[in-house]
């Protein structure tokens, strides 16, 4: 069953097309990957379907739902990663997951067990009472990953949510969106790494300059290619995934 569906999505910035009359859809269970440079797009097509900003054009559906007719009840069964870190600098670690949960009318008395879960799922129950500017940034983004999960979302949408971390930091969180996978939850996510969409992703979208070039699996893009996304993306675009 498609759990998003876009057809002809289209975003203008002033007469820029941010995003050019696109069409996909993302089944329920699946790990879609939007992969391209900066300024391809992604973000942009992101944030409409999360409901953070309406089309200029196009009909876009989560859940069945138009996203600028019901974006109270699409954003209820969504969780968000975002590519910047957000968290709280005054609250701790815990304090982080428990007020953000009363955006969802989670009581404390639910919220609060539901933030220790959370924290030993991404390996910091240790910095519970730890305040945020004392985290490292593999720790800043594993409690990202975990205040997305607050409302136990049916969609799990990531923009860029590796970018910035060493090796080590990045394959942990990739081990947390793996077991999330297995587990169901539809993942979406934004990346111009190729090991990460080739890892995680049944399916990814190809963009430049605001358009989708294909969608398919990494399999079989590298299949008809050769070599691995990179190399699939310089042959479809002409331009390289990070310049």
């Amino acid at each position: 069953m498609a759990l998003i569906t876009a057809k002809e999505l289209t975003k203008d910035y002033d007469g820029l097309k941010a995003v050019d009359s696109i069409d996909f859809e993302i089944q329920e269970g699946e790990c879609f990957g939007f992969l391209g440079p900066n300024g391809a797009g992604k973000t942009t097509v992101m944030r409409i379907i999360y409901c953070f900003m309406p089309p200029t054009s196009g009909d876009v559906r989560v859940f069945g739902m138009p996203v600028a007719e019901k974006p109270s009840e699409i954003k209820a069964r969504i969780g968000v990663m975002p590519q910047d870190v957000n968290l709280d600098p005054d609250l701790s670690v815990l304090e982080n997951l428990v007020v953000y949960a009363r955006y969802f009318d989670i009581p404390k008395k639910i919220s609060l067990p539901l933030a220790w879960e959370l924290l030993d799922f991404v390996e910091l129950k240790e910095k519970a009472n730890a305040k945020i500017e004392n985290l490292s940034g593999g720790m800043k983004h594993r409690l990202l990953l975990a205040r997305s999960l607050v409302n136990n979302p049916d969609l799990l949408v990531l923009d860029e949510p590796t970018t910035g971390l060493d090796p080590h930091s990045r394959h942990s969180v990739w081990e947390k969106l793996e077991s999330l996978k297995m587990k169901g939850t539809t993942l979406l996510l934004t990346t111009h790494y190729m090991e990460e969409a080739e890892k995680l992703c049944d399916r990814v979208a190809i963009m430049d300059s605001g358009k989708i070039v294909t969608i398919d699996s990494p399999s079989n893009l590298t299949g008809m290619h050769g070599g691995n996304l990179e190399s699939v993306y310089l042959n479809l675009t002409g331009r390289r995934l990070v310049e």
